[in-house]
């Protein structure tokens, strides 16, 4: 099983050391967060066969990668956006997550690393033009040192709405879902840019807008472990929700466990109560929940 570490927090960047503490266990505990019946993930071999490490900020984990690559291949979806203070408050600047990326770039070679911006959001701070601007900085930037780039535009969730709404009545600014001819004239535009910096646009559970350069992601991607691992990863295709590619995986994180802020997070229904849990949490813990 592939293990996703995670996609409800950022484990890297807030909770390294109870990870590397669950590594040193072998296993992880999850609470499900719909109300199941917990569960015991492995993380040792042969039940773990890779990690994905999703985040917005390695460094915490950074020096310590070797303690995963022992266990199973590794891979690490980046999120860098650039986005203003008052949509990412607490996110590192593009410039540090860049730096990032070309570390794991040198250190574990041109598969370790998926470059996500990710979620788009139009709003008054980030128009469309400034999209437009910002994806090609970071793909220059960032030429020779990844070779894709997940995008998707943000689906605000009832909590996600809800937080985006206190910080556009805080600091002023408003957003939009763009229209469909405009998501697919903006997509088109970043699939070439990116092609530009020899970067490959994919789409993450977007499929209506798959086309003109830009193609499905698999976030969870058996293949790209197995080329990092040089022999097959082994996992059957199940999505989260239709139009999901991603291969099977069990994830370990849970959500309000994540200080990012981000205006338009879907894991964190309250930023507050997400810096006291963290806080909390005693890295020797079996579960983050």
């Amino acid at each position: 099983m592939i293990v996703s570490a995670s996609y409800r927090t950022d484990i890297p960047a807030f909770h390294a050391a109870w990870f590397l503490a669950r590594l040193a266990a072998g296993f992880a505990e999850v609470r499900n967060p719909y109300g199941g019946a917990p569960y015991r993930v492995w993380l040792r071999p042969p039940e773990a066969a890779g990690f994905v490490l999703w985040t917005r900020n390695i460094k915490p984990l950074l020096p310590e990668l070797a303690q995963v690559a022992a266990r199973a291949p590794f891979m690490v979806q980046l999120t860098i956006t650039g986005y203003p203070r008052a949509i990412e408050p607490r996110v590192i600047d593009a410039e540090a997550a860049i730096a990032q990326a070309k570390a794991l770039r040198r250190d574990w070679g041109p598969s370790a690393v998926v470059w996500r911006y990710d979620p788009i959001l139009v709003s008054s701070l980030t128009p469309l033009e400034r999209h437009r601007s910002g994806f090609a900085a970071i793909a220059a930037a960032l030429q020779g040192v990844v070779d894709e780039v997940v995008v998707s535009f943000a689906d605000l969730y009832r909590k996600s709405a809800r937080n985006l709404a206190a910080a556009g009545r805080r600091h002023g600014f408003t957003w939009r879902d763009p229209e469909p001819e405009e998501k697919r004239a903006l997509i088109a535009e970043l699939a070439a840019i990116a092609a530009e910096h020899r970067t490959r646009l994919t789409l993450c559970t977007e499929p209506e807008l798959v086309g003109a350069g830009a193609y499905p992601a698999r976030c969870i991607d058996a293949e790209r472990l197995s080329q990092i691992a040089g022999r097959p990863i082994l996992a059957r295709e199940k999505g989260n929700r239709p139009g999901c590619l991603c291969a099977e995986s069990r994830d370990i994180g849970a959500y309000d466990t994540c200080a990012q802020g981000c205006a338009y997070c879907y894991a964190v229904a309250s930023h507050e109560r997400a810096t006291q849990r963290i806080k909390a949490l005693d890295p020797e813990a079996s579960s983050l929940s």
